[in-house]
Formats: structure tokens, sequence, C-alpha cells
């Protein structure tokens, strides 16, 4: 496992449930069924709208998302994550369609899931550690933001009997969990709401509406392009594109799903084999993918699902209604899975952190960070971009406040012969540049100590500031020693100090 985590701290977490443990329940068996059965009808629009968007055949997407869930589902470093054609994906390979052409999408697939196997086996998933707290926040606020006002469109211009239609699924889905929860909620909702309207023949938006998904699965999918240089400069910026920003949803909706469930997962193992999965789903289907983050939290949150059981089911279920049960997935009405995403948006947001107790107490660049994260991520409709925006200023921000917390203290000797300087705080390229202007060069006597016992050399830019301060008591004619430095410290001072000019 690929974690940052300290040995001692990994041991005392919590794994989840294993496949065997929980095919020796039969309780617990029938929820990991039920959840992949309810997040697959809540991927299906979604993935056929996405598929619009890229610029494919909804068939493509579907079936590239039951090749990505069923690999992912054996593969994958986090149980019940669901792994789909994603809209992240989609908006990355819609230029590259639309100026080349389809053809050229094999390859850029194929690459981007290259790319994102060399960033798993070189332990890369690593850097999402460097992910602040605040971010995450914003990352999952505007994921609810952004779930939710994707469904808004259902509800606008459309019969009057979407409404009660809506009305009911919300009725099922809030009501239902306090009478019983042997079945999930939503899968009921959309099971009555779909009888209604088939048997009363009302006539409202279906999913059939959205896209022709009915016909035979494809075939592999041929490579029509050269594979030259020229194609490499084609796809390349669209596979660096795809493999990490794919990465990032993906690593991100794993951490949120740990949070959620109290578990660990493997995200180095998670990367390589989103990898994999989209060079298989390439091959397959067409297009690539990532974690869905609303239909994970339909799984994890509504579903209560904690195993690959779900995602594997998820992925068979998918391939039966594209191949054997497209005329019955086509007459599910759109606005029973708009209530349920509805919902999931309400209960995916942290109300928590937006309440006024929180913010007066919360540090202003805390608040700061969060909300630049959820304004990025609602104006760009791109979750990565917007946690990129926010990972950004956290680090400007944190920089910043640690620059001002180096103090330096001056002590001279009862005879004046000599001068101590005491140094305190981490010393970068932040902190260090205001460093030379702390000394008395021309007023310090000959003898001058700096003492650095409660601080640290961090980087080149530190060691060549120290040059500076030793030149300069030099040129008064003073000798400087610095003591105090920790081991590594020193060891690092004495590479660099001299060979830096």
């Amino acid at each position: 496992m690929t974690s940052s985590t300290p040995a001692s701290s990994r041991a005392n977490t919590p794994l989840a449930p294993t496949v065997l443990q929980t095919l020796r329940n039969p309780r617990a068996f029938s929820v990991e069924v039920l959840a992949g059965i309810v997040t697959t009808l809540a991927l299906i629009p979604e993935v056929i709208s996405f598929s619009v968007i890229a610029g494919v055949d909804p068939k493509v997407s579907l079936v590239a998302s039951v090749v990505l869930a069923i690999s992912m589902s054996i593969l994958g470093g986090r149980p019940a994550m669901i792994t789909a054609a994603a809209g992240a994906v989609a908006l990355v390979v819609a230029p590259l369609v639309k100026e080349q052409g389809v053809e050229y999408l094999l390859p850029a697939v194929v690459l981007a899931g290259i790319i994102q196997v060399l960033f798993g086996v070189t332990g890369l998933a690593r850097l999402m550690r460097f992910i602040p707290r605040s971010v995450m926040i914003g990352f999952v606020n505007a994921l609810g933001i952004l779930i939710f006002t994707a469904q808004v469109p259902h509800l606008l211009g459309v019969p009057w009997l979407v409404y009660p239609l809506f009305a009911l699924t919300i009725l099922i889905v809030l009501v239902l969990p306090r009478l019983t929860t042997a079945v999930p909620a939503p899968l009921v909702a959309i099971v009555v709401v779909t009888a209604i309207t088939m048997i009363a023949h009302l006539s409202v938006p279906t999913v059939g509406d959205e896209g022709d998904i009915a016909g035979g699965l494809p075939g592999i999918t041929a490579l029509l392009v050269p594979l030259n240089l020229e194609t490499l400069q084609i796809i390349l910026p669209t596979a660096l594109s795809v493999a990490f920003v794919g990465l990032m949803e993906t690593l991100l909706t794993a951490k949120l799903v740990d949070d959620i469930t109290d578990t660990r997962s493997a995200k180095g193992r998670e990367s390589w084999a989103l990898g994999i999965a989209n060079i298989l789903a390439g091959f397959y289907g067409g297009i690539a993918g990532c974690a869905m983050i609303g239909q994970t939290v339909v799984n994890v949150k509504l579903g209560r699902a904690r195993t690959r059981i779900s995602t594997f089911v998820a992925g068979v279920f998918l391939l039966l209604l594209v191949t054997l049960l497209s005329d019955v997935m086509e007459q599910i009405p759109m606005i029973a899975l708009a209530a349920v995403m509805m919902i999931v948006a309400i209960t995916t947001v942290n109300w928590h952190s937006v309440t006024p107790s929180t913010l007066k107490r919360m540090p202003v660049p805390e608040t700061v960070v969060m909300v630049t994260t959820v304004v990025v991520v609602v104006v760009s409709h791109n979750l990565a971009v917007g946690v990129a925006a926010g990972a950004v200023l956290a680090m400007v921000l944190f920089a910043r406040r640690v620059a001002h917390v180096v103090r330096v203290d001056r002590v001279t000797a009862d005879d004046g012969g000599s001068v101590r300087y005491a140094v305190s705080g981490p010393l970068f390229f932040g902190s260090s540049n205001d460093l030379v202007e702390q000394f008395s060069y021309g007023a310090d006597p000959a003898r001058v100590t700096i003492d650095f016992s409660a601080s640290q050399i961090w980087d080149a830019s530190t060691v060549a500031v120290l040059d500076s301060v030793q030149s300069k008591y030099e040129a008064h004619g003073a000798a400087v020693e610095f003591t105090g430095l920790d081991r590594r410290s020193t060891e690092f001072h004495g590479r660099l100090t001299g060979r830096l000019e």
C-alpha cells in the first residue's frame, strides 16, 4: 500500500469488510447487491449525458462504463467506489474529438492509462496528502452544488405530471428508511415511480429520451490512425489532461470514501488500477473514465455498500441493462433519478463547515481557501481545476504565514567583545529572504555567533542567505560562527555553502 501514514496509525485504522466475509453474511450481501443496482440506475443518465459532451455514441460510454466498473471492482484499491465514463474526462476529450475526430480517442485513452499506471507504480499518489482539509471541504461542498444544479433542468419546462412524481420520489426516499432499511429507499422510489409511469402511460421525460441505448454490444475498438510522432503530438496534451484530471478526481473521491467509512484504501493501487481499466475501456468501449463522485456517494451513503461486490454488481447490472433490459431502462423517468441525486447533493454538502459558529472560529485563510475552491469548481464545472486552485492558494497563504514566524534575538556580551544572535523558526525561501536584514553588520564587534538551535535549514535559498551574511561580516572585519544546527541542517549547509555563486 502506498501511504504516508505511520505504521502505528495504520495498525489502528480499520479495514473494509472483505468480500468473503460479506458473502458469508446474507444480509450484508443483499445490501451490497441492492446498493449496486441503485448506483447503476443513478449512473446511466449521467454517462449518457457525458457521451454527448464528449461527442461519442452513448452506447460507447455505457459499454466503457461496464468495463471500468468491473475492472476496478477487481483491481482497484478503494472498495465500494464507482468508476465509469465521467464528466471531467468527457470535458477533456471533447476538443480532441471535435477537432481531430473520434478515431484519435483510442490512442489518447491508452496513453492516458499508461501515464496513470506509471503514476501509481512510482508512488506519486502520495502527493494527495498535501491537499489541505479546507480544500477537501471545498471539494465536497462544490460537489454537492454541482450535483444539485445538474438536476434542476429536469424540473424546468416539463409536463406538470413530473412534479407529483418528483414529490413521491422525495417522500419515499425520506420516509421509507424510518420504516425499514432492508431495501434501499432510492431503489424502491425508482421502481415505484417507473411502475406508475408505465402502468398509467404517463408522458414524462425518460432515460430513453437522453440517447439511444438499444442494440447489441460494439466490438473491439479499431485503431484507425497511424502510430507515429505526428499522432503522439496530437494526442499527448489530451492524454496528459485525461490522466491527471482522472487521477485527481479518483484519489479525492477515494479519500472522501475513506472518511465516510472510517476505513483506509490503497491510493497507489487505485492509481495503477485506474490506468489498466482505462486501457481496457479504450480497447473495448473507446472512452476513458474515473471515479464517479455522486454515484459513489449514492453507493456508500444511501446504499451503505462497503465492498467490491457492490461495484461488481453495478458493472454487471449495467451490462444487463444495455444488452437485455434496454427497453425497461428507457422507461425510467428522469425525474425519479433527478430527485434521488438532489437528496444525495444535499447530504453531500458539509453543512457544519458553513454555519456561522464554525466560520466565526475558523481562521480567515482557511475559509478563503474553502470558498475559493467552491467558486472555481462551480464556475468552471471542473472539480480538478477547483481543487488545484484551492491547493495552490493554500500553499501561498501558508508560505506567507510561515515567512513571518522567524525571529532573531540579539544579545551583546558584558565586555562588548562579542555578540550572539538566536534564530528561531523554519528557514526556507519564504522566511529566509529577510534574514539578511536582521543583523547589525557595521555596529557589531569582531566576534559574532549565530545560534540556530531553535531553527532548521530547508533549502538552498537559505544557504545562499547565510553565505551573504557571512560575506557582509567579513567585509566589516568580523568573524561569524554558525552554531546549534541539527545534523541534517549541518550536512545540508556544508554541502552547498560557498558553491551557490
